[in-house]
């Protein structure tokens, strides 16, 4: 049986992970988000991956707008948010481990 998918979070470059990533370290607007999201992760998200994204992931309340600054809206993470991504990140951590484990990174572990 294959495990879960959590909360239909998928791929370490897909969009909910890396904006739900950003935002646990505080609040942003779109145009901060995704300057962030390009220095740790390399990944340019364009106005429609990003906002297409933020919409589905504020649809399913792991992220909530704040109080308008100017013209900007800021996001913060939920605790679903929270929980969704800690989940993602603890299924990508297992996959990563086994890869580098099959791939002779690591040493394997006898049981």
């Amino acid at each position: 049986m294959a495990p879960k998918e959590p909360a239909g979070l998928r791929r370490s470059n897909d969009p909910p992970v890396l904006i739900l990533t950003s935002l646990a370290s505080g609040p942003k607007h779109g145009h901060a988000l995704a300057k962030d999201i390009e220095g740790f992760a390399g990944v340019h998200l364009g106005p429609g991956a990003l906002y297409g994204a933020i919409t589905r992931l504020e649809e399913r309340g792991l992220i909530e707008p704040l109080a308008s600054e100017d013209r900007r809206r800021p996001y913060r993470i939920t605790g679903a948010g929270s929980t969704a991504l800690a989940d993602a990140v603890a299924d990508m951590r297992r996959i990563a481990d086994v890869g580098a484990t099959r791939l002779g990174l690591v040493p394997r572990v006898l049981a």
